[in-house]
């Protein structure tokens, strides 16, 4: 076709694959968006998935931006070992719930205040996966947590499943006290 002979366009072509080689990227997993209670904790949860074993190589970094505006703070840092910050808006106020066997990164922030409302980023590099998409939560604290439709709807259900307990009981206490006075007439008819 252009002069190459057979084995050279092999070669070539074998040349081309081991320079672009396996690429992958890790892909991280979070929950979007939350809303707690001002005072309370909360798991800020943050799995993920990599084309390679977790390896000793593996760093994770959680930052956080204001809602407010305002430049963006180191979280928490996880290489071999969980690292807090040692100054900082969450300096005493956060700490390591992963496991990096099981692909869980997750930390949990104590004592919400308001101004921890924002975006939380969890990044995870395990090379040689070190691209890949940041993981973001986004954090609204709040005086009282609204109530949701799961709520409701486990409300329609609980109060129904109750119903039905105490229409059972009733029917069975009916019963019963029916079959007594019946014994009851029973006997003083024989006597």
């Amino acid at each position: 076709m252009y002069g190459l002979s057979p084995a050279c366009v092999l070669l070539l072509l074998g040349v081309r694959l081991a320079a672009v080689g396996p690429a992958g990227a890790v892909e991280v997993y979070t929950s979007g968006a939350l809303e707690a209670v001002n005072g309370t904790d909360i798991r800020l949860k943050c799995t993920f998935s990599s084309f390679v074993p977790v390896g000793s190589g593996l760093t994770v970094t959680w930052n956080f931006r204001p809602e407010s505006g305002g430049s963006e703070e180191f979280v928490f840092y996880y290489h071999e070992q969980p690292y807090a910050p040692a100054r900082g808006h969450f300096k005493g106020r956060v700490v390591w719930d992963g496991n990096i066997n099981r692909n869980d990164v997750s930390i949990v922030i104590w004592h919400l205040q308001f101004d921890d409302n924002g975006t939380f980023t969890c990044q995870v590099k395990n090379p040689p996966d070190v691209d890949g998409l940041i993981g973001e939560i986004q954090l609204r604290v709040v005086q009282t947590v609204r109530f949701s439709e799961m709520y409701f709807l486990a409300l329609a259900i609980g109060s129904t499943c109750a119903l039905m307990v105490i229409l059972v009981i009733a029917v069975v206490l009916v019963q019963h006290f029916r079959k007594k006075r019946h014994q009851a007439h029973m006997v003083e008819t024989e006597s």
